[in-house]
């Protein structure tokens, strides 16, 4: 069977779920091959392995910390010579785009984007994209070169699948542009204790409805409740409301979680094309003709102050 290489996303040897769920996919096409860089790459091996990587290619060098993405697509494509995959696939981020978009211009490939299924071929892989804000479903499969496809995060289940994992170094040259750009500083994320909103199974989001930044925590004690995420409208953020990196929407973040709460927000197209594929979409909208409820699962007509705290209040005494 073909091999397929994996981007795995980690920090010091944790792996982010969306690489888990992208060796979910790997297995239907091919034998996942894992490409782990930077600090802690070796210490990833037991849960790729665990979840179907049949090897794990690792590298580590100063330059994928001290330098801006071109490292990391020198070391992918030195991956990518070495094993001659199928297909490579790399979860969708800021930084994943850009890492899977340079690696197709430099081996001459076309690039799928945005994926949120994939499944076996006769031509090669194919994959499911959600077009024009979600409003149409398309299939679409590379046609020349490998296929480099990036996935969003809660496209597929994380599933246990016990594989060999063996662990091999990966000889990286690093070309002229991999020093172009060097970070100078970094500043932690403070923590809120909340998912990381694209990764969260369930997302809350607050818009124009919530009318105030101190609003908001109706919101966050919903959200606390449900275990979920947080997330704005961008009316909300422009407003100043809530921080931009909350933001759903076109201009935003694209969330695909198994549940999506939207409170106060109209659904405008903006918001909705970084929303539309979740699961489950539950709106709460005082205004009965308000867009959102031509997309929802369940919609309830009513005051977002009064709903909910109340819907707060029953999860909280269901939970004990």
């Amino acid at each position: 069977m073909a091999e397929v290489l994996v981007y795995v996303d980690h920090v010091d040897g944790a792996v982010r779920k969306p690489t888990l769920e992208l060796l979910t996919l790997a297995r239907r096409v091919g034998e996942p091959v894992a490409v782990a860089l930077g600090a802690g790459a070796e210490a990833t091996a037991a849960v790729l392995a665990e979840h179907g990587a049949v090897k794990v290619l690792t590298a580590d060098a100063p330059e994928f910390a001290d330098y801006l993405v071109v490292p990391k697509v020198d070391a992918l494509q030195a991956a990518y010579d070495a094993v001659s995959p199928a297909a490579v696939l790399v979860p969708v981020s800021a930084e994943g785009k850009e890492i899977a978009a340079r690696l197709a211009v430099r081996i001459g490939s076309g690039i799928i984007t945005d994926a949120v299924d994939l499944e076996a071929g006769d031509e090669g892989p194919v994959a499911t994209q959600a077009a024009f804000a979600a409003s149409f479903t398309t299939k679409s499969r590379v046609s020349k070169g490998t296929p480099v496809i990036t996935v969003k995060p809660n496209s597929a289940p994380v599933e246990a699948a016990p594989a060999a994992g063996a662990v091999e170094a990966l000889a990286v040259t690093f070309g002229a542009l991999a020093t172009g750009t060097k970070v100078v500083s970094r500043t932690p994320r403070e923590s809120t204790g909340r998912p990381e909103l694209t990764e969260a199974a369930i997302v809350v989001s607050g818009g124009r409805g919530v009318n105030g930044a101190e609003n908001f925590a109706i919101i966050e004690d919903l959200a606390d409740s449900l275990g979920a995420a947080v997330g704005a409208s961008r009316a909300a953020v422009d407003a100043g409301w809530y921080p931009h990196s909350n933001q759903v929407g076109q201009t935003g973040k694209s969330v695909s979680p198994q549940l999506y709460i939207a409170s106060g927000i109209s659904g405008a197209i903006q918001h909705r094309a970084g929303m539309q594929t979740s699961k489950t979409i539950v709106a709460i909208n005082k205004d009965a003709e308000a867009p959102i409820f031509d997309l929802v699962d369940y919609g309830v007509v009513g005051d977002l102050f009064e709903v909910v705290p109340q819907l707060t209040g029953e999860i909280k005494a269901r939970k004990g």
